[in-house]
């Protein structure tokens, strides 16, 4: 037998996009960072009004979103089966569940039940349904994103009962809300969806028109972007456990 037919078949990888990954990991790490040190009592900040923090936030979760639609359209275009597009589902949709149980044990009363996880994996499900829409993505991302706003007029008028309804836990992972839920992390699938979509539709574009562009090389100096990128879901999950255990044992030595 060729010793090439033994190995099973691995798609390219594109340096480029872990590295972009990579930043969004290390964006992510610095504002969780911050976070932990007010959290912990060590640098007062604002982080659910200060407009520093919130702008940063959305920043960061829309260039994750916008890596997973990147991301899904490069295995598209390679023809990832089902079957190996769910295996990775069933990665994130673990991790969903693990933030959960280790958020409600740190912060029973404002838990995370939607947050970036759990919509990357209802996210991803529709993004690769849609993933034959070409051009259209770029029109559906739009009206994704503009989708609460026009939800918030609609309910504004449509009774309590509309809004309550939205707005509770049943329904609020839409994101069609008037009142956001008390949660450390919340990201609805609209308008976030939409940006999954546009990732996408870059994706494609930059397959059909300038694919030299994904196949740029990373200096080795920041190959190590390239490399968070990669194992981005195992470095999700361990940084901030991580972080508060340094960041307390240093309180408590310093005691």
């Amino acid at each position: 037998m060729n010793p090439t037919e033994a190995r099973p078949f691995r798609s390219p990888r594109y340096d480029v996009v872990d590295a972009l990954r990579g930043v969004a990991m290390v964006w992510m790490t610095i504002f969780h960072f911050c976070f932990d040190l007010s959290h912990l009592g060590l640098w007062r900040q604002n982080f659910l009004v200060d407009p520093f923090w919130t702008q940063q936030r959305v920043m960061i979760v829309s260039l994750f979103l916008f890596c997973a639609g990147l991301g899904q359209s490069i295995a598209w275009a390679q023809g990832q089966t089902w079957a190996r597009f769910f295996r990775r589902w069933l990665q994130i949709a673990g991790a969903a569940v693990l933030v959960s149980i280790g958020s409600y044990l740190m912060f029973p009363q404002s838990y995370i039940h939607f947050g970036v996880l759990h919509g990357i994996a209802v996210m991803l499900v529709i993004v690769r349904l849609t993933s034959g829409w070409g051009n259209w993505l770029w029109l559906a991302g739009l009206v994704a994103i503009l989708s609460p706003w026009a939800a918030q007029m609609w309910l504004s008028g449509a009774g309590e009962n509309w809004a309550g309804l939205m707005n509770g836990r049943a329904l609020n992972w839409l994101g069609w809300i008037t009142q956001k839920p008390i949660t450390e992390d919340y990201v609805p699938v609209f308008p976030w969806l939409g940006v999954m979509w546009w990732g996408m539709a870059a994706g494609q574009w930059l397959q059909r028109r300038r694919s030299d562009w994904l196949s740029v090389k990373v200096p080795k100096s920041a190959g190590w972007l390239s490399l968070m990128g990669r194992w981005s879901l195992s470095y999700y999950l361990l940084h901030q456990p991580i972080l508060l255990g340094v960041l307390s044992a240093l309180i408590w030595v310093m005691k």
